[in-house]
């Protein structure tokens, strides 16, 4: 009798320390996930391990959607592609000279990063078109020459074509990559108004180079990935996450990097949008606990913040993005003094890699896991649902050494003092982006996730002085059941300088242009019909240089009247929170608008608990939350039924996550398996 067919929905999240597996069976909907270290070079092959892991082969996977750190470390480690820049004649140094403004003004030692083109491979070509796109002077065939064996000369492995004002109209780029692929058809190119079709011409440049810099790394990659899958069975579909918290398919993300950049932590922020609005939270902060870095974002009204530049690895992006602020504080972030003899926690991790001491794989350095262990917060034989014992004799020692002898401490305050700066770190990356743009963290839940989301979860809450904390089903694969949850999504950057209140009837034009180019667009991945779009606009006043982007109401289209009163309304109401109130009487002009295309792909759902008849009787065992032990009950989530609520201090183990619940604290279990914590005297 032939095998029955499986048809599985698989998202995959690689960090830093670990890789996240989340799958759906179409048929059944049982959902599983999957938890793996990670090392570098081999992330390809240990996607397979990883789907073997499951009882999955490549045949058996219908979807794929994976986030991947490729682009990012290539271009933070500063190890990727010997790239050539072309440019307008005379703007050659554009990448050098930047932005007159520094980033630490206060660090008089502060350097910008070296370029990552140097001066001789930064080459010009005679043409110039003014600000409207009019040709001023036509491409120079001699020049074209010129530029050609001078790129013979430099042997580069990718070549990024930024000219300028190619924004608004990129017939000279179009002309110049047909003579360069003609000349060197192995080299991938990268042209500027392909990745970034606006105006800033230091970040445009910056955002071709970039995407340039990572290209051969990531594409290499990615046809490692489809090759190992093809010869696995697969023939279904691979899509890549990208920043924006969407999903582009392998064969446009492979020429298009620079769009991935953040695809990881992007898919957390997806899960928890949907989960707020599953919980009906219609404001709260994501926090990602990761084993190298804490990722933080915000979900407003119930919907994910996003932003249309960053700065990554010190070099400017241009590019649609999930607003999210990382800083180095993980599990595996190493605790070491500095030379004032201060203790400090990260950014250096311990990684996957040697990994925390505790881990055996020959770390010395103390980290935050090893702290978490030896004050009882982690079971060291249960560990990745017992599959890797740790060893806490050794994190003892290497707390003792490093840290409680030089500073006088016991191994238990050494211990308690490494996780009070991580969790200080943690707390202040999300005051950055609470208190310091003009909310209070008061009005937010935190939803709390990463393999140590569930650690830090309640005392990160109690520190902000949040009240109600959701640590979901599988938190340690929340990244990749959000990957998995995503839709796929392309976005259309247009530079227009108008008038608001004078050119009503061509801005509405020009947004339904936009909306039907991205439908043209998006027919590549399904019917054009089904294409959900969405527009923003970026305004300011009239004489400043910084805007502010204004979403747009699909009724606003159908009456200028509204359109206008709408985005006037709501950039005074996002200007007057950000910068305070101004005259009423300011002139605002429209500078760029944006159109963002998704096509819907079916959501996955979690299955329902039982609702919860008794809860076993727990385990006790001391917990340190200061000094002094705390005899914390011990219950296994899987036990948990819905409805089920526990007081603290207690601790909630699965394979693949701990959740801490300190003194003063109750958990409840949500029907879908979310835990939500809930400070004493605050309503579930």
């Amino acid at each position: 009798m032939r095998k029955p067919e499986k048809s599985s929905r698989v998202g995959i999240d690689v960090g830093g320390t670990f890789i996240d597996f989340a799958a759906i069976d179409i048929g059944s909907g049982r959902v599983s996930f999957e938890k793996q270290p990670a090392s570098a070079g081999r992330q390809h092959e240990e996607l397979l391990d990883g789907l073997h892991r499951m009882g999955l082969s490549g045949a058996d996977v219908s979807q794929l959607f994976h986030g991947t750190t490729v682009a990012i470390n290539a271009l933070v480690q500063e190890r990727g592609a010997r790239v050539a820049l072309v440019t307008t004649a005379g703007f050659r140094d554009v990448l050098e000279i930047g932005r007159g403004g520094r980033p630490e003004i206060y660090n008089l030692r502060f350097r910008a990063p070296a370029p990552l083109v140097p001066r001789a491979r930064r080459l010009e070509v005679a043409e110039r078109l003014d600000a409207s796109g009019k040709v001023l002077q036509p491409l120079d065939g001699e020049s074209i020459a010129t530029t050609v064996a001078q790129l013979r000369e430099a042997d580069p492995q990718a070549v990024a074509i930024c000219l300028l004002h190619a924004y608004v109209n990129p017939m000279h780029e179009l002309e110049l990559a047909k003579a360069l692929r003609a000349a060197f058809p192995e080299v991938p190119i990268t042209m500027s108004h392909q990745v970034a079709s606006e105006w800033h011409e230091f970040e445009r440049t910056s955002t071709a180079v970039v995407n340039a810099f990572v290209q051969p790394e990531f594409a290499s990659y990615l046809d490692n990935l489809t090759r190992a899958l093809t010869d696995d069975g697969h023939a279904g579909t691979v899509g890549i996450m990208q920043s924006n918290g969407g999903v582009l398919t392998a064969n446009r993300a492979a020429h298009l990097p620079v769009r991935t950049l953040m695809s990881g932590p992007a898919g957390g922020v997806v899960a928890s949008r949907e989960l707020a609005r599953s919980l009906d939270i219609a404001h709260a902060v994501c926090a990602d606990v990761g084993g190298t870095t804490f990722d933080v974002a915000l979900i407003l009204d119930g919907d994910l913040v996003e932003k249309s530049d960053a700065t990554i690895g010190g070099r400017p992006v241009l590019s649609s993005l999930v607003d999210i602020t990382s800083v180095g504080a993980g599990g595996g972030s190493v605790a070491w003094l500095d030379g004032t003899g201060a203790l400090k926690v990260g950014p250096q991790s311990a990684g996957a890699v040697p990994g925390p001491v505790c881990f055996g794989k020959g770390g010395d350095r103390p980290t935050v896991t090893d702290a978490q262990v030896l004050l009882g917060r982690l079971d060291p034989t249960r560990f990745l649902g017992g599959r890797m014992t740790l060893d806490v004799e050794r994190a003892r020692d290497a707390v003792r050494a490093h840290v409680g002898d030089p500073l006088g401490l016991s191994v238990t305050e050494a211990a308690l003092g490494i996780l009070r700066i991580a969790e200080s770190n943690m707390t202040n990356a999300i005051r950055a982006i609470t208190v310091q743009r003009g909310f209070d963290p008061r009005d937010f839940a935190l939803i709390s996730y990463g393999g140590g989301g569930g650690l830090f979860a309640a005392l990160l809450a109690q520190d902000l002085g949040i009240d109600t904390v959701v640590c979901p089903v599988a938190a340690a694969n929340f990244s990749a059941w959000g990957i998995l949850a995503s839709d796929y999504r392309e976005d259309i950057v247009r530079t227009r300088l108008l008038d608001l209140q004078g050119s009503p009837q061509e801005l509405v034009a020009d947004l339904a242009e936009l909306a039907q180019e991205i439908r043209e667009v998006m027919s590549a991945y399904g019917p054009s019909d089904a294409v959900e779009v969405a527009h923003t606009v970026d305004a300011r006043f009239v004489g400043q240089h910084h805007t502010v982007s204004v979403p747009i109401e699909t009724a606003w289209l159908e009456d200028p009247a509204a359109l206008v009163a709408g985005i006037e309304q709501g950039f005074r109401r996002l200007h007057d929170r950000m910068y305070g109130p101004r005259t009423r009487d300011n002139v605002l002009e429209i500078v760029t608008l944006r159109a963002h295309g998704t096509l819907p792909v079916e959501s996955p759902r979690l299955p329902s608990l039982p609702d919860a008849l008794s809860t076993p009787g727990p385990e006790l065992k001391p917990v340190y939350f200061t000094d002094v032990p705390s005899s914390a009950a011990v219950h296994q989530r899987a036990d948990l039924g819905a409805g089920a609520r526990l007081v603290g201090p207690a601790v909630i183990e699965e394979p693949t996550n701990t959740t801490l619940v300190p003194p003063g604290w109750a958990a409840g279990t949500e029907p879908s398996g979310h835990l939500v914590l809930t400070r004493e005297g605050a309503s579930a």
